[in-house]
């Protein structure tokens, strides 16, 4: 499959005989780094991949109402980050936790899943990364891991530019008092 533009695949997608081959090409360019991207804030894999596939889900059923005021990849990464902060809300309301207790659940899981390659040093950044509040945790996820333009992380979690480079400063300063302890 080659490059569309999004307008390609929208055009695609809106066409009946194209439509599975826009989607086809929509799951081939995100599906990796969306559930990366979902499975740092969640963690855990099972979650991860049910978050993913509830995301194609809801792109493949509002697609076609999707005006194009955004990138694609950006619409799905608001997606993913939406049920990605609405599944760790429900923990909070079902375990009748605060999000802190719930990040602090998440660092369990980072020992008990196979989710590093045995070097600590990643261990203790997903550590640090896991005592930020979770909109920080996204916000420098997005931009120190994906290496995503502040524009575009801006537009998927609906705060302004300069909202955004301040929590990631912050994030970042909490993150090396965490490792200077450690």
């Amino acid at each position: 499959m080659g490059e569309y533009t999004d307008n390609q695949i929208l055009e695609m997608f809106r066409n009946s005989k194209t439509r599975n081959l826009a989607f086809n090409h929509i799951i081939n360019q995100n599906q990796k780094r969306v559930y990366w991207h979902i499975r740092k804030i969640v963690i855990s894999h099972e979650d991860a991949n049910d978050i993913t596939q509830d995301t194609f889900v809801k792109v493949w059923n509002n697609l076609d109402s999707f005006k194009g005021a955004s990138k694609i990849y950006t619409w799905i990464y608001t997606i993913a980050t939406n049920e990605s902060i609405n599944l760790l809300k429900k923990r909070k309301k079902h375990y009748f936790e605060s999000l802190d207790l719930v990040s602090y659940r998440l660092s369990e899981k980072l020992f008990a899943e196979n989710y590093f390659n045995g070097k600590d040093i990643e261990r203790k950044l997903q550590e640090a990364i896991l005592t930020l509040p979770t909109k920080q945790r996204i916000a420098f996820n997005m931009k120190y891991f994906e290496n995503m333009k502040y524009d575009d992380i801006s537009e998927i979690l609906g705060t302004s530019v300069g909202a955004l480079k301040a929590n990631y400063h912050h994030a970042k300063n909490k993150i090396e008092e965490f490792l200077k302890e450690y």
